[in-house]
């Protein structure tokens, strides 16, 4: 039987992968006067007076809404909240597995910057943080920044966040591989979206000194172009330092390491030739990445990355969120920052003690990762 129709299978006997449990037992009259009425008008009074005892009392102390509105679901695109329920519950499974966060799966019905931020905002009392999830862009760059601006609870957009992190700490250990300073190397990202931003923000603060190209469907994002939107013009003040223009292939030419994060089968071999001697490949396009590893081997890479469970060097968000959220919950830390992020990469990277062309990251159910993680974010 394919994984496919496993899943189909698991889903519907199941019926879901999650359900409510209660941490107190109502069993006899006294539980019920102590966990309802009348004993819990107190623990309510208590909360009212004084708003931050909600973290002593309540689920707030541990509990983070896992939240999509369907418009960027994995590789299938804008498939709609209910066609994004199955993998956000996913999501709350492997928070609860991996790193003990109490998560619930919700998706909404809406679909511009200010509905999603009204509604976010409107539920949020209850938790104590955020993680959007598979939000399109451009709409995802404004609604993280209004969240974070204006609740006092970290807030995280995972497919920006949890990718960079991973791809850098992969970047870390493959640069010792081949012999590189990141420093002193030419990174191309291909994918100018929510994922491929948030990368090159987070390797241009890593590595300053570093030259980072970013590739759209149009080329290379560059000051000097006229048809950008916003987002792309605030990103190439970060990258891109020498405004260099044309096409991917353009970028390609000498470049030491590539990171795709736009669609299946976008490279060939005789791009990877073009590169500098023994590049750095990741194809993080899933399920088919941007070349597969075979051909990206054929064309002189010396490592080589996907995002795929079937091939060495699996770059995974799950590798990051729950250790992220789990520092950030135990830290009540009111926002994630950018040296948090940079901390957990660290930790991360340094879990690989000698990493290989085969081994630059952990493995996605290392039970080491998200103790390291929640320590860095913790620190």
């Amino acid at each position: 039987m394919d994984i496919k129709q496993e899943s189909l299978e698991a889903h519907a006997k199941l019926q879901g992968k999650i359900e409510i449990t209660s941490r107190a037992k109502v069993e006899n009259a006294h539980d019920l006067s102590v966990y309802y009425t009348p004993g819990v008008g107190a623990v309510s009074s208590a909360v009212a007076e004084n708003p931050e005892k909600a973290r002593e009392l309540t689920m707030k102390s541990g509990m983070v809404a896992v939240i999509s509105d369907g418009s960027a679901v994995l590789g299938l695109g804008n498939i709609g909240p209910l066609g994004a329920l199955p993998v956000m519950e996913g999501k709350a499974i492997l928070f609860k597995d991996l790193a003990g966060v109490d998560a619930f799966p919700i998706v909404l019905d809406v679909h511009t910057a200010d509905e999603i931020v009204d509604t976010i905002k409107a539920i949020a009392p209850g938790f104590a943080g955020i993680n959007l999830e598979d939000i399109a862009a451009p709409i995802c760059f404004d609604v993280e920044d209004r969240l974070r601006a204006e609740l006092d609870i970290p807030v995280m957009h995972d497919d920006q966040h949890g990718t960079a992190v991973v791809v850098l700490a992969g970047l870390i250990n493959a640069t010792k591989v081949t012999n590189r300073d990141l420093n002193s190397s030419t990174v191309v990202i291909i994918g100018a979206g929510a994922a491929g931003n948030a990368v090159a923000r987070l390797i241009a603060r890593f590595a300053p000194e570093a030259e980072v190209l970013v590739v759209d469907r149009h080329g290379i994002v560059a000051s000097s172009r006229t048809d950008m939107d916003p987002y792309k013009t605030k990103l190439a003040e970060v990258t891109n330092k020498n405004d260099r223009t044309g096409s991917m292939q353009d970028a390609l030419k000498g470049a030491d390491i590539i990171v795709g994060l736009s669609q299946a089968n976008l490279l060939t071999a005789d791009d990877i030739k073009t590169m500098a001697k023994d590049p750095i490949v990741f194809g993080l396009s899933n399920p088919t990445p941007e070349i597969m590893p075979d051909e990206a081997k054929a064309g002189g890479a010396a490592v080589i990355a996907t995002g795929r469970s079937d091939f060495a060097n699996q770059i995974n968000n799950v590798l990051v969120f729950p250790g992220i959220f789990r520092g950030a919950l135990d830290a009540r830390v009111p926002a994630i920052t950018d040296d948090m992020k940079l901390a957990a990469a660290g930790a991360l990277a340094s879990l690989v003690e000698t990493p290989d062309a085969e081994h630059i990251i952990p493995d996605v159910l290392d039970k080491r990762v998200v103790p390291a993680i929640a320590a860095a974010i913790h620190n």
